[in-house]
């Protein structure tokens, strides 16, 4: 996530640049989201996922690796009707996969 932000603001300095970064991450068939939501997105940033996200919409596969359950993610998007249009996009049509508890992170970092 955090290099997906980058890219974003890189490509908002390219003219067509932010066209083509959504073409781009649109195009692959699967596209997994390392860190989501670890920080809160930027209005901007939750812009381009709502319209990448509408793009990959039922014709492509998309992971999210997180540590937050999936109840908090609404809030961490900023709790309003962007945060609604992009969950609508993530929630439908979804498995989901809980891992546990367990934050291995946490956990290795004890040892």
């Amino acid at each position: 996530m955090p290099d997906l932000e980058e890219a974003w603001h890189a490509a908002a300095d390219k003219p067509g640049g932010k066209e083509k970064l959504l073409r781009k991450y649109a195009a692959y068939q699967l596209l997994t989201i390392d860190e989501w939501l670890l920080d809160q997105p930027s209005d901007s940033l939750r812009g381009m996922l709502l319209e990448l996200f509408e793009r990959r919409y039922d014709t492509a596969s998309t992971v999210f690796c997180t540590q937050y359950a999936k109840k908090d993610w609404h809030e961490r998007l900023g709790g309003d009707v962007h945060a609604d249009a992009i969950m609508d996009r993530i929630v439908h049509r979804t498995i989901w996969v809980e891992t546990g508890e367990t934050i291995m992170r946490e956990s290795n970092a004890r040892r």
